[in-house]
């Protein structure tokens, strides 16, 4: 055997960057398989590493009786004498081994075994390590791909990166670094894996926190982010400086902080929303650039009725609802959106139920372009269908005119050049 294994534990543990008393359970272990694999398993054997010597002591253990029925596991005490004048019938006696001379066979076992322990000490390690790391962002390189799904190299460890949670259009090759967000790190049978995210809203805001120092240093918080993955993404800062302005503080200079993230997003649009408490105030501030008329909040039921212009409106339902549906998301409540045209339309036929008259024919207000549309912050990045909704009750809503200032004033959109 190996004289001193002190310097070869030493440089294992700094390599594989494992618990040193780990290492050295795994050579007990690997000893004593070894051990009992040579004896057959008929002795009483243990293993315990001597850190003075840097060696692996093997003792057995044998009883003391008057009569040895079990030549392995028991010992006369005239010999047991011999050994320690003090013994007594009935002592457990431990009597140190030659741990060298095992067979090719046992040899192998103790190796296979001291790998197996090393490998499972290396597994719950890199799981201690990210496990903790969540919602962080990380860099690495794609090493290959399996079905779609990219295996992405940490350093030490592998992480997979689904397909689902990649970008729609984005194509990596082997060698391409890659950033994402540690979304979730799970245990498997085949060890520790850690989930990657490029889809997460979390990953926006990661990427601001790492360009915009005023954000590091809590000058600024972001509040809430909307994103669908590709397109478009909403963002709502606070400042709790008054001398920071934290729409500017994300922008940066001529738009170089947040076209570093725009970039990295590969040409997501975001835009940049000043948070308030006034949620009416808010939401106008979502809805950007459209103009807003009149805001009909209820506070019960955590739900926005908006007006907008007729020439406003599809400027703010977006391209297949996105804009009312990021905004939705983004305020955390529901957004109705009606046309003025649409709005005093339905107060008419509220009036007119009320006095006991026919609304306007069916038919032709179906054959009409839908004039108004909502959504909700759970809603699906689905298409934004124009639907029919019912004005707020009285009781539990308000009223609220639209701010001075236009929404595209108060909102920054970037895109890539």
């Amino acid at each position: 055997m190996v004289t001193n294994l002190n310097h070869i534990i030493d440089q294992v543990v700094k390599d594989k960057g494992i618990d040193r008393q780990v290492l050295v359970e795994a050579l007990e272990a690997a000893v004593l398989s070894a051990a009992n694999k040579k004896f057959r398993n008929t002795r009483d054997l243990e293993a315990h590493y001597n850190d003075e010597l840097g060696e692996v002591e093997l003792f057995e253990f044998v009883t003391v009786v008057d009569e040895v029925e079990d030549s392995y596991k028991e010992i006369d005490l005239g010999e047991a004498k011999e050994i320690d004048p003090d013994v007594e019938v009935g002592d457990s006696l431990g009597m140190k081994m030659d741990a060298t001379g095992f067979s090719r066979i046992a040899a192998q076992t103790a190796k296979q075994v001291i790998i197996q322990k090393v490998r499972e000490a290396e597994r719950e390690g890199v799981y201690n390590e990210f496990k903790d790391r969540l919602g962080e962002v990380v860099n690495g390189i794609v090493r290959r791909y399996e079905r779609g799904d990219l295996i992405v190299d940490l350093g030490r460890a592998e992480a997979l990166l689904p397909q689902r949670e990649q970008i729609p259009r984005e194509n990596y090759r082997q060698g391409d670094r890659v950033r994402a967000i540690i979304s979730e790190v799970k245990l498997s049978t085949k060890g520790p894996q850690v989930i990657l995210s490029r889809t997460h809203p979390g990953l926006v805001a990661s990427l601001f926190q790492n360009e915009v120092p005023e954000i590091a240093e809590a000058l600024v918080e972001i509040k809430s982010v909307s994103r669908e993955p590709g397109s478009r993404a909403k963002i709502a800062v606070v400042s709790h400086d008054p001398d920071v302005d934290p729409v500017g503080a994300c922008v940066g200079m001529r738009g170089s902080r947040v076209q570093n993230v725009v970039s990295e997003l590969r040409g997501e649009k975001i835009d940049i929303i000043p948070w308030t408490h006034d949620i009416g105030r808010f939401a106008c501030s979502a809805l950007a650039p459209a103009e807003v008329t009149r805001i009909y909040v209820d506070n019960e039921e955590e739900a926005l009725e908006i007006i907008v212009p007729d020439d406003q409106l599809s400027l703010a339902i977006g391209k297949r609802g996105q804009n009312v549906r990021l905004a939705a998301k983004l305020t955390g409540w529901k957004i109705d959106i009606k046309s003025e045209t649409r709005a005093a339309e339905a107060a008419l036929e509220e009036e007119a139920l009320e006095e006991g008259e026919e609304g306007p024919d069916d038919e032709a207000a179906a054959s009409e372009v839908p004039e108004e549309a909502s959504a909700s912050p759970e809603e699906d990045s689905g298409d934004a269908g124009a639907e029919d909704s019912t004005e707020q009750e009285d009781t539990g809503s308000e009223a609220v005119e639209a701010p001075e200032e236009t929404a595209e004033e108060e909102t920054e959109e970037v895109k890539e050049d």
